[in-house]
């Protein structure tokens, strides 16, 4: 008789932690979620890497303060070495906290902010958000079958017609695991004099808000978080607030196109979502929207991404190589619904192209 235990469809996670205290604590929340399982645990960033060569979890928690090999050269080793989706558990990832800009950037799932004593035993106030968090990393996870050679995406009938007669009046970039450096390699490509507004929604945790502040620094063009009901201007690099949907929306009054921000719709597995802010560029631009794909982890996008498509709009996304993890951009080439596949080096230079521009500032 075949062995039918449902041990290997459990979500195994290793926690990684040097307190002794917060390993037991941690584990004790993830072994207490039906369906989870803890796979092992680890006391420092070498026998993480140790670990998670042995026993493949699927999804890792990693505290950032430990001695020797500290939690963000451990979560590079791993991205570099064993990719999967890492999500940081510490008191330095609170809120505004760089930590978490760094971790996102190196390639961090998320952060939960580890806000306890060593000594406190209530650590249900972080269960809630840290099981979330993990359940989120294992639904994002199509990329764990990029083991599959994706298939180059179908060269749809009249695409370079389309290329053609494409005139673009805005830009929508979606970006999760990886995407930070991404952006940093890109958006400085983008010339003084570039007319578009460029929307981006890059997967980050709540409160993490220096994205825009740590792009803007190396940027030709005006970089800023976007704000609730501001003017939508050509030329400027708008960030989605993390924690708050960016969409965009037409005021009937005069016509102004507008950056709306709200929490709605609450049951996507990311706010702020790529799909909800692609599908309301689609209404406002039609068929000069232009849509833009990064390296990351699940799905979010491939609505948006084939919305813009379907309605004539132009896709772009990064190729399998040059990126972190290639999640989203694989999702929308299975669907054939990109009208470019571009390393990032040269994802500028198709944006330019489409805009009649081909020198850089």
């Amino acid at each position: 008789m075949s062995d039918d235990s449902p041990v290997d469809s459990r979500v195994r996670v290793l926690i990684v932690d040097d307190s002794a205290f917060m390993r037991t604590a941690l584990s004790r929340m993830v072994s207490s979620e039906q369906g989870f399982v803890v796979a092992g645990t680890a006391i420092s960033g070498t026998n993480a890497l140790e670990k998670i060569e042995t026993l493949d979890p699927d999804v890792v928690t990693l505290d950032v303060d430990m001695p020797g090999l500290d939690g963000l050269a451990t979560l590079r080793c791993i991205m570099s070495r064993f990719p999967r989706p890492v999500i940081i558990v510490s008191a330095a990832a609170g809120k505004h906290s760089e930590t978490a800009l760094e971790a996102m950037t190196a390639g961090a799932f998320d952060c939960v902010h580890k806000h306890l004593s060593k000594e406190s035993l209530d650590v249900v106030h972080i269960r809630t958000d840290l099981i979330a968090k993990i359940r989120a990393a294992v639904m994002s996870r199509p990329w764990h079958a990029s083991n599959v050679p994706a298939k180059k995406p179908p060269e749809p009938a009249g695409i370079e017609n389309r290329s053609t007669a494409f005139t673009p009046a805005v830009v929508a970039i979606a970006a999760s695991t990886g995407g930070p450096t991404a952006l940093q390699q890109i958006l400085p490509r983008f010339p003084r004099d570039f007319d578009l507004p460029i929307l981006i929604v890059q997967h980050m945790p709540r409160g993490a808000s220096a994205l825009a502040e740590h792009l803007k620094a190396t940027c030709a063009i005006p970089v800023r978080e976007a704000s609730d009901g501001e003017a939508l201007l050509p030329g400027v690099a708008y960030v989605a607030a993390p924690g708050y949907h960016m969409h965009v929306a037409r005021r009937t009054s005069n016509s102004q196109i507008i950056i709306c921000q709200d929490s709605q719709p609450r049951d996507t597995l990311y706010i702020p979502s790529a799909d909800v802010l692609m599908e309301s560029v689609v209404e406002v631009f039609g068929a000069h929207s232009l849509g833009v794909v990064l390296t990351g982890m699940g799905t979010d996008g491939a609505k948006g991404i084939t919305a813009i498509y379907r309605c004539g709009g132009f896709t772009i996304g990064q190729d399998e190589a040059s990126c972190a993890v290639y999640g989203m951009p694989r999702v929308c080439a299975q669907r054939g619904v990109l009208s470019r596949v571009a390393p990032l080096d040269d994802i500028v230079s198709e944006i330019l192209r489409l805009t009649h521009r081909r020198k850089f500032a």
